[in-house]
């Protein structure tokens, strides 16, 4: 019996068109990157190019104004001056002055040394400017309330710093200070009364240690310069209080020493 032939597979005809859309898939993805590459941000692109122009605008400027310098140096910034004269310098010292502000610094360590438990407790705070050392006191360290007679606790600290201003020559202001409420009785029918009469007991204190009278100046300033509100019974404790103010007349440069605030 005769074998029957095979049947032969089909050919198919169509299969470029698998390899052709592979090849067009891969021409799109091609031209897809090269469009996002290509997409740059306009406004960030303007901004580069603007640094970069300015960039090299000021580097060529530099390049030209030190080759003129080298040649003209009276053309290189600074007002007409060389480089380095057009730079602001420090100015020079008198040397009597620098030497009155470190006496003055040295007065003010002296007093805070004087007053050291009272420094470090937050009842007295000693601090240097432009006018001269300020010697802030509590008056709650000096006085009783609606009183002018120095407590006799503070007579101690109060007698070591006269001590140290009657070594100096510099003119000395106590002020005199409380807060707003108002007080009136046999001796001080307001605060302008009592202010004063504690900054006179500051100074005949001064004078009793051997200050020079004629150094020393009472005010009374009442409740007219306060350093904290009066609303709240701390910011009226810190209103009262005695400034002993050691003045310089040469004004030297405003640099805190010391800076406490009041603890009551």
């Amino acid at each position: 019996m005769a074998r029957k032939k095979p049947h032969e597979e089909h050919e198919n005809h169509e299969r470029w068109l698998v390899s052709y859309a592979d090849f067009i898939t891969l021409l799109f993805a091609f031209f897809v990157v090269m469009y996002a590459i290509s997409s740059l941000n306009e406004g960030k692109y303007r901004v580069m190019a603007d640094s970069i122009v300015k960039a090299f605008r000021e580097q060529e400027q530099t390049d030209q104004m030190i080759r003129m310098g080298s040649k003209y140096p009276q053309l290189l910034p600074g007002k007409g001056q060389p480089i380095g004269e057009g730079l602001p310098k420090r100015a020079t010292e008198d040397p009597k002055k620098a030497a009155e502000r470190e006496r003055m610094k040295q007065i003010a360590t002296n007093v805070m040394e004087a007053m050291a438990p009272l420094v470090r407790s937050g009842q007295v705070k000693v601090s240097q400017s432009s006018k001269g050392i300020s010697l802030e006191i509590n008056a709650s360290v000096l006085f009783s309330s609606g009183d002018a007679r120095l407590q006799p606790g503070s007579l101690q600290s109060l007698s070591a710093v006269a001590k140290e201003l009657a070594k100096i020559d510099n003119p000395i202001q106590v002020e005199g200070h409380t807060d707003n409420i108002p007080i009136k009785s046999e001796f001080f029918p307001s605060n302008w009364e009592l202010s004063s009469a504690r900054a006179g007991s500051v100074v005949r204190l001064f004078v009793e240690q051997g200050v020079a009278p004629a150094r020393l100046e009472a005010i009374g300033f009442a409740d007219n310069k306060p350093l904290d509100t009066n609303v709240t019974p701390e910011g009226r404790a810190r209103n009262r209080r005695v400034n002993v103010m050691i003045l310089d007349a040469t004004g030297s440069d405003a640099k805190e020493i010391h800076k406490i605030e009041v603890q009551n």
